[in-house]
């Protein structure tokens, strides 16, 4: 069994990062903002993650940044309230297997985000759950929402509902208002929809899904990233009822998992869990036949 390591580094500009390895993946995560986890990858080989080069680095101030990476956000999205700045120091510890990051508690919102995440001791799959604390005196309407912002030139691939409901529809499928049907990033198969992140294209495209199946893809570098998630079918979930949300433009892609609406009450919690996996040896698919056979191919189906 391998040894999870632990261990304090600089990266990128800032000199608080924890670097957390089982000797075959890593995970760096921001203390000096955040929280953030801003790399993943295979030890020694690209970061599958978006890293803002603009942003990389910076510390303070009252501009929310991206930064890339992997953040915890509350749904539904509105303008200030999912923008509050995350440019502050984030105190960490180590646990069982990874470590725990716990955000200030929001100001303005007096929400407390916190994230644990622990890999698995012999293979490439990493373990994220996300926390939100209502810290305020009265109750809140929310769903723990995690975004991943994927690096450029990958293929997202998120399955489609098969569940036979006779005459009944199966499925919610959710547009954006700058979001065209006929973009070319988008490929819309019989139980795949397949979305290529072009670098050199900056209008965003965003659809959400009712995923039932929990997961999506995305494959690049010779890699895939899976990130899985459970999908409640009888629940409650924000943006016309969808547990998965994606958007690309031209510097990123972000895979999104929300979990139900609940009315947090003061004092309490809500959690919400990922599950990551990476592939090797992975080659790009480019219709819906090879979609299925790599699915197969890693386990999926």
């Amino acid at each position: 069994m391998s040894e999870i390591m632990v261990k304090k580094i600089p990266y990128d500009g800032w000199d608080n990062c924890v670097q957390v390895s089982n000797g075959k993946i890593d995970i760096i995560a921001t203390t000096d903002v955040g929280p953030r986890i801003i790399r993943f990858g295979f030890v020694n080989d690209v970061n599958e993650f978006c890293e803002r080069q603009d942003q990389i680095g910076k510390t303070d101030g009252d501009e929310w940044r991206i930064y890339g990476g992997h953040r915890l956000w509350h749904s539904p999205e509105a303008e200030p309230r999912s923008y509050i700045p995350d440019n502050r120091p984030v105190p960490w510890d180590t646990i069982t297997g990874g470590i725990k990051l716990s955000q200030d508690t929001e100001p303005e919102t007096h929400i407390k985000k916190e994230m644990e995440i622990v890999l698995d001791a012999d293979k490439p799959i990493v373990h994220i759950r996300h926390r939100l604390i209502n810290k305020g005196l009265w109750p809140v309407k929310l769903a723990p929402w995690a975004l991943t912002v994927m690096a450029t030139g990958g293929k997202e691939i998120v399955p489609q509902p098969q569940r036979e409901t006779g005459l009944l529809p199966n499925r919610v499928l959710v547009l954006w208002p700058y979001s065209k049907m006929n973009d070319h990033r988008i490929y819309w198969g019989d139980k795949y929809i397949m979305m290529a992140q072009d670098p050199n294209c900056q209008p965003p495209f965003k659809f959400g899904l009712s995923n039932e199946d929990g997961w999506a893809g995305y494959v690049n570098h010779g890699h895939m990233f899976v990130k899985r998630y459970k999908h409640q079918p009888n629940a409650c979930y924000p943006d016309f009822g969808v547990s998965f949300e994606t958007y690309t433009t031209d510097f990123m892609t972000e895979i999104e998992s929300l979990g139900p609406m609940v009315e947090l009450q003061p004092g309490t919690c809500v959690e919400h869990d990922e599950e990551w996996m990476l592939f090797d040896n992975i080659a790009m698919p480019s219709n819906e036949e090879e979609i299925e056979a790599l699915v197969k191919s890693v386990g999926l189906k």
